[in-house]
């Protein structure tokens, strides 16, 4: 759980910048150190705006505490670092399969490091980034956890190991009964879909994604490829490849819109050491291995379960956390009228148990829904069985390859989000309802071809 070594100031220069979510950097190890060859470290992130963390004496709230209390380490968890590793060990893990997942191991870290690190990876971060969030100087540790972008000891006997992280995002469409009339349209149309809508009038991305998740969870050979060619050819910050630990496409820490005729060019000529066809072939090959991988591995469908925690929808789970929080419901009186509010008075009347069930299992899926999945790949020439991981075979280069695959970032969602996840839900269908009609339309009838082809795995 944790190793007794200190890394200083002395220590950050064998770190390097690998990326980063609104949370944490990740920084992977260059060094030779045996206990952190393999390894990427996540550092928490404090805000921009100078504000300090409050330290609570325990990690979680009251209020989560009650949630979580079926599993007393992370209800007696120190401080959220603690909390969010065993979160990852004692929840996510069984959930999706521990060869799967990796809780990881903490170490110890001085300011010193901290600083020197902030220091040398400032650079390489998007400035969007560095002014919304910096290291937090308050940590006196931060998480190691296995490099997926790498095989154990991979990359130095000189066989070249090659990765894909893939952002699945949401792979169901919701039926829960609390989505109100006014709201139907989630009934038809993807979360990703919509919020594609919503991240475009924001700014956000500057093209619209072709990419739709219920492809990739589809089970069907030919819809997991076309997902994987629709994220190849707008990645936005779902789709990134590493050659032995070093990125060659997407973006890092930040979106990469769309794929134009330079960065194909360069990413084909990058698969040189990996993929064996002729130029102009490799990327396509390189796509079918991705697909085929997903198909062969079902590593998906615990994640599609995962996700199907989530049974009430936000709709209804907002009524069951406020229960939770002791508080008169905000959503039943902006609703009023009693044809509307009547449908969420049964959520008011169940048992508290029921309501720390509808909400935890919300807040689990939520983190199923927002996870990466890892695949690693590196070619075998022989056929020996000695191998510990899962072979896949590509026909068309006639080349075997291992790979192994991982879910990371499973971060424990805080209990108090629930009031954002609302709040966003609104925004999100009140802004793709408001697109032009003919956009919609085009839209629907997309996505409900994906879904009525798609019901068998919903």
């Amino acid at each position: 759980m944790e190793m007794e070594a200190v890394l200083e100031h002395k220590d950050a220069a064998d770190w390097v910048y690998r990326g980063e979510g609104a949370a944490n950097l990740v920084l992977a190890y260059t060094g030779s150190s045996p206990s952190f060859v393999g390894k990427v470290m996540r550092i928490q992130k404090a805000l921009g705006n100078g504000t300090a963390r409050v330290r609570n004496p325990t990690a979680l709230s009251t209020h989560e505490r009650v949630l979580w209390r079926d599993i007393d380490d992370i209800v007696s968890s120190p401080n959220k670092e603690i909390a969010a590793q065993l979160y990852v060990q004692r929840v996510m893990s069984p959930l999706l399969g521990p060869k799967h997942v990796d809780a990881g191991m903490r170490v110890h870290v001085s300011r010193e490091f901290l600083e020197s690190v902030e220091k040398n990876v400032i650079c390489q971060r998007p400035a969007w980034r560095v002014d919304a969030a910096n290291v937090d100087m308050q940590c006196h540790s931060t998480l190691l956890i296995t490099d997926h972008a790498l095989f154990p000891h991979g990359g130095l006997k000189g066989e070249p190991c090659i990765s894909v992280e893939i952002k699945p995002k949401c792979g169901f469409i919701p039926f829960s009964r609390f989505i109100s009339e006014g709201n139907a349209i989630k009934r038809s149309i993807t979360r990703f879909r919509m919020h594609q809508a919503l991240k475009l009038h924001q700014g956000e991305i500057s093209k619209l994604s072709k990419y739709n998740p219920l492809d990739l969870f589809s089970k069907s050979k030919d819809r997991i490829h076309k997902a994987i060619n629709d994220l190849f050819t707008t990645p936005q910050n779902n789709f990134r490849v590493f050659l032995n630990g070093s990125l060659i496409f997407g973006g890092l820490g930040c979106a990469a819109d769309s794929t134009n005729f330079v960065i194909s060019e360069a990413f084909e000529d990058a698969l040189k050491p990996v993929i064996r066809a002729d130029n102009g072939m490799r990327t396509r090959n390189f796509l079918q291995l991705v697909s085929e991988t997903v198909y062969k591995s079902r590593v998906l469908d615990r994640l599609l379960d995962v996700q199907k925690l989530d049974s009430f929808d936000i709709e209804g789970a907002v009524h069951a956390y406020y229960d939770i929080i002791s508080k008169s419901c905000p959503v039943c009186r902006e609703l009023g009228g009693d044809e509307v509010s009547h449908i969420y008075t049964s959520l008011h009347s169940i048992s508290l148990d029921e309501s720390l069930k509808i909400v935890k299992d919300f807040l689990i899926a939520a983190t199923a829904k927002d996870c990466s999945l890892m695949i690693s790949f590196r070619p075998r020439e022989d056929e020996g069985s000695g191998s510990p991981y899962n072979k896949v075979y590509l026909e068309s280069t006639d080349q075997n390859f291992e790979y192994k695959a991982s879910f990371v970032d499973l971060d424990l969602k805080p209990l108090k989000k629930m009031e954002k996840y609302y709040e966003l839900d609104k925004e999100i269908v009140n802004c793709y309802t408001q697109m032009p009609e003919t956009d919609q339309e085009a839209d629907e009838a997309t996505s409900i071809v994906a879904y009525t082809t798609n019901k068998d795995s919903i």
